[in-house]
């Protein structure tokens, strides 16, 4: 009664016209009116709802007073950089053992035979093996120490990690090796690093280090340690020339020295591609790195079980760590045995989930279906349980297990399309990172609720980013573009034994600079847009030196002019070749097909054969070789504006003038 008397004061006329329709309906109708009611109040109590953002995305970082344009997230609640999320792990030793503590000695590394499920050992099995492994090392004459290096030769699966914690328990340094660095470069670190000890997993790799020996182009290296079983001869081939050869079962139970574990000062050290470089990375700044990661992703609530990449992370929490079996083929059925709810990943695995995607139906179908969605996406809603999500996504989801909640990728750039497209067809929060090995890992990361793209989100609450001018690009920070410089703990100490490359990458101040131009976007966001040098990355993440390919292309007796092409959204390079008109009708001859200049241009299969079998002879990896070719018959000159006055090629004009014929070369093309 009282609610009517408050209805009947406002003086409403259709008051009484409404209540004597409701009283005048049937009973069955109001029961009908009273169930759509509950509906509707279930929607509004059941209703998906946005990520809540950390920050106000409308300004994403701030500027830092007092130091010329620098930026910092504006996450957190101090104004000093983050060093450390967790007062109990401050080194990757104490990492581990906080995971070891909280996770109740649950599983920690997991791995898997071919059709069979995963196997686990425990956080207990884990730091005993690394313990023991790491006593063991001990008595063979390694020292704990910050100057003595370990090297691992190795594919990523439990026994890698094992090593690298058995490092860190003594304060040795671990030394990653890897086959697409090539033999020369790992004869460089090795000598550089003043390796004696390698743990390989292969006897195919111990093999390789062996070559080296007795060569003699290494000859500090004195023990060599297998994850898998191996023949006697190789073991008598080690005597042969000095090297000795055991399992890493014998080095575990050979002896256990218990020293004091987790010293203070770690330094794990990370070669890169190309030319090597050491880059020395102390345990202080790989975790404030991860960090950061955690201060920005904290809204999240995730039970931790992932594929390798996001190592400190998944320890610090007690979460668990499930490793592919080595074939990449067979990732997706490790994806339905693992279920992992975390997955990093580099963005051509992203374009390729994004070709393959559900074959069954059509594309303009799935398009439709990722449309509807990406309208909740762009308000914020993540999920996977809507009607789109039953009908046409969740073959997709199945394929990652069904449980994965969120894929970070970094690497290389990603494309907004492919982004967008699984950010709705996955129903999980995509985040893309930036930074390089100098800064550990990231600088940059999305913000949790920013699911726009084209950009690699706001500075890590970790470091500082600031903006210098490139004035031969025609890039100046007043306009908010410029190289990408970093500043915080998480930067590198520089590199191994080379100071005059320090000194390149680390000014004074102690600024790294990336070598990569950035632009700030209003909302305090970064984005990339150029390479200050002319040097750039694949989608899978490898480093491309296109003027050093050119270099060895332009050798090709056919070939007068040679313009490598790659981005990082692209799998593979492509080139564009203006043949040699005086020497082309000869060299055609010899390998016997006559006609015209344009005749023979159109033969560019022969041209190409020839310009990577001179790669091969080179030492190119099958990266650095291009897939396929466009001949142009029209020289680059000054005239037309392919070339500089000093008839340098103009990477951009070049790229700008042949972006037609560029698009249909990658799209002639699958990989």
């Amino acid at each position: 009664m009282q609610a009517q008397e408050i209805l009947r004061s406002l003086r409403l006329p259709e008051f009484d016209d409404l209540s004597q329709f409701f009283r005048n309906l049937p009973a069955t109708a109001l029961v009908g009116l009273g169930a759509f009611a509950a509906v509707v109040a279930y929607w509004f109590a059941s209703r998906p709802r946005a990520v809540k953002p950390p920050c106000d995305l409308r300004m994403q970082s701030e500027e830092v007073e007092g130091l010329a344009g620098a930026r910092r997230s504006v996450i957190g609640d101090s104004p000093q950089l983050l060093t450390h999320y967790y007062d109990d792990a401050r080194t990757m030793y104490e990492v581990f053992r906080r995971g070891f503590s909280i996770s109740e000695n649950g599983p920690c590394l997991g791995f898997r035979k071919p059709k069979q499920p995963y196997q686990w050992l425990s956080y207990k099995e884990v730091a005993e093996r690394a313990e023991a492994l790491g006593s063991g090392l001990l008595q063979q004459g390694c020292k704990p120490s910050t100057k003595q290096f370990i090297g691992v030769f190795a594919q990523n699966r439990p026994e890698w990690i094992i090593s690298e914690l058995a490092c860190y328990t003594y304060s040795m340094v671990v030394v990653p090796l890897y086959d697409t660095l090539g033999p020369g470069a790992i004869r460089y670190i090795v000598n550089t690093a003043d390796i004696s000890t390698v743990i390989c997993d292969k006897p195919e790799k111990a093999k390789i280090l062996l070559d080296h020996v007795e060569r003699k182009e290494t000859p500090g290296l004195r023990s060599i340690i297998l994850m898998d079983p191996f023949e006697k001869e190789l073991t008598e081939r080690g005597k042969s020339c000095g090297v000795r050869i055991q399992t890493m079962q014998e080095v575990e139970v050979s002896f256990f020295c218990k020293l004091p574990s987790g010293l203070s000062f770690k330094l794990p050290l990370c070669f890169l591609s190309g030319n090597p470089k050491g880059a020395m990375l102390t345990h202080g700044n790989v975790v404030a790195d991860f960090s950061g990661f955690l201060k920005v992703t904290e809204v999240i609530t995730l039970s931790w079980k992932t594929l390798p990449c996001a190592g400190g992370v998944v320890y610090c929490h007690g979460g668990r760590i499930g490793f592919f079996q080595g074939d990449i083929r067979l990732l997706s059925d490790d994806m339905k045995a693992l279920r992992p709810t975390i997955f990093p990943v580099v963005p051509r695995l992203l374009n390729r989930m994004y070709d393959k995607a559900d074959t069954s139906l059509k594309r303009w179908i799935l398009e439709f279906a990722a449309r509807r969605k990406k309208a909740e996406v762009r308000n914020g809603i993540i999920r996977n349980d809507s009607l789109w999500d039953k009908l046409f996504f969740n073959k997709i989801q199945a394929s990652l297990g069904g449980c994965v909640r969120m894929i970070v990728t970094g690497a290389a750039p990603a494309s907004p399309t492919v982004l967008g497209f699984l950010r709705a067809a996955l129903g999980c929060q995509v985040y893309e990172g930036y930074g390089q090995t100098e800064c550990t890992a990231g600088c940059t990361f999305t913000t949790p609720g920013d699911w726009t793209s084209g950009h690699v989100g706001a500075p890590l609450p970790c470091n500082l980013i600031r903006l210098k001018d490139v004035e031969e690009l025609n890039y100046f920070a007043s306009k908010g573009e410029g190289e990408i410089c970093v500043k915080g703990p998480n930067v590198f100490k520089g590199y191994l034994k080379d100071e005059e490359r320090t000194a390149e990458a680390l000014d004074q101040e102690g600024w790294l600079h990336t070598g990569d131009i950035g632009k700030w976007l209003p909302n305090g966001t970064l984005k990339i847009i150029d390479r200050k040098k002319h040097i750039f990355k694949l989608a899978q993440g490898e480093y491309i030196a296109p003027e050093k390919i050119e270099n060895i292309y332009i050798r090709s007796d056919p070939v007068a002019q040679i313009y490598v092409h790659g981005d990082s959204l692209q799998a593979f390079l492509v080139g564009i070749v203006v043949p040699d008109s005086e020497v082309m009708p000869g060299w055609a001859k010899k390998r016997g097909f006559e006609g015209t200049y344009a005749e023979l241009c159109k033969n560019k299969q022969a041209i190409m054969e020839d310009m990577v079998r001179l790669g091969k002879e080179s030492g190119l990896h099958s990266f650095e070789q291009v897939k396929a070719i466009y001949i142009h018959s029209d020289m680059f000159s000054v005239q037309n504006g392919l070339l500089t006055p000093t008839l340098k090629a103009k990477r951009p004009e070049l790229r700008d003038y042949f972006k037609k014929q560029i698009e249909e070369l990658y799209s002639s093309i699958s990989i």
